[in-house]
């Protein structure tokens, strides 16, 4: 466990959805850090590595208690099995909350997007915006009425202002009608599966909504060690070669080998790991950087980026 991790009791864990638990943890000894919508915290795992899930503000929860949703991934590599068989009195060690999805804070209207487990920082988004008085809209959408989870304490927060969008029915959603409704100065907030997320960038971009208006989180599904393959990272200043195993990231790697990394959020989203591909095919799999530079092969990030190619040799 790192030296600034914190560690919590599990209060209660129940199922939202067949695959959705919310699981309320409560600081053993001390006081909870204090954060801000959009935050997220990361948890421990026994086996090593850690997951990051959303802090989520949920109607009545105690103060100083975090609540966080957690979806079973069916190709789990320990994250989400491991979150779900939690049940009270087990203790975790999360590391303190960190934010790379803030909310603005100037006082033009939002529209938030939530799909799936991606509801859990909206959630926390539209108690906030309804605190503050700002004028906003969510659009939440899931597969089937039955596999979205947290639909009451969304309904409770957000009231009219919630419209529920399902792929199996008209009530389907259109990002197209819902952009066009939305304030020309509003900010836009996605949080989902990165071909939600893809969609409703490329949508605002269409409308004419400026870069520093659309604001974007992934959450992306625990990949199986079996999607992937190992391969080998040069660095270019010391000339040093690197495995990077099938159930390893490249940070994970270097960080074994002793090397030091700048990173932060782990999800290919905050842009921090960036580095330069002097030789080499990389695999992309951030939201952060944009196709022609994904297609350049020059730049990766290497939190969640692997290779095509059986070596990369990095700038590094």
């Amino acid at each position: 466990m790192a030296a600034d991790n914190l560690r919590f009791k599990v209060q209660a864990s129940s199922a939202e959805t067949d695959a959705v638990r919310s699981i309320v943890l409560a600081p053993e000894g001390g006081t909870a850090p204090a954060w801000d919508a959009g935050a997220h915290v990361r948890v421990a795992l026994p086996g090593g590595g850690t997951r990051p899930y959303s802090l989520m503000a949920l109607p009545g929860l105690p103060e100083g208690h975090y609540a966080l949703g957690v979806l079973r991934e069916e190709a789990s590599t320990g994250g989400s099995r491991f979150m779900h068989s939690l049940k009270p009195g087990d203790v975790v060690a999360l590391a303190p909350p960190t934010n790379n999805f803030k909310l603005h804070d100037d006082e033009r209207p939002a529209v938030l997007f939530a799909g799936g487990i991606g509801v859990t920082p909206i959630l926390s988004m539209a108690v906030e915006l309804e605190r503050r008085g700002t004028p906003y809209r969510v659009h939440y959408a899931g597969r089937t009425a039955d596999s979205v989870a947290f639909v009451a304490p969304m309904r409770q927060v957000c009231a009219e202002r919630l419209s529920l969008h399902y792929d199996n029915d008209a009530s389907r959603l259109d990002i197209g009608v819902a952009l066009e409704a939305a304030p020309r100065d509003a900010h836009i907030f996605v949080c989902g599966p990165k071909g939600m997320i893809e969609a409703v960038k490329a949508e605002a971009t269409r409308r004419g909504f400026a870069a520093d208006q659309i604001h974007y989180e992934l959450f992306t599904a625990e990949l199986s060690a079996d999607a992937n393959r190992s391969f080998e990272v040069e660095l270019r200043s010391s000339g040093r070669v690197i495995e990077v195993a099938a159930d390893q990231t490249i940070i994970q790697a270097l960080e074994q080998a002793g090397i030091d990394v700048l990173y932060d959020c782990q999800r290919g989203d905050c842009g921090i790991c960036q580095c330069g591909v002097i030789e080499g095919i990389p695999d992309h799999r951030d939201v952060i950087l944009s196709d022609d530079e994904k297609a350049s092969n020059k730049v990766m990030q290497i939190c969640v980026s692997r290779a095509k190619s059986a070596r990369l040799v990095l700038d590094l």
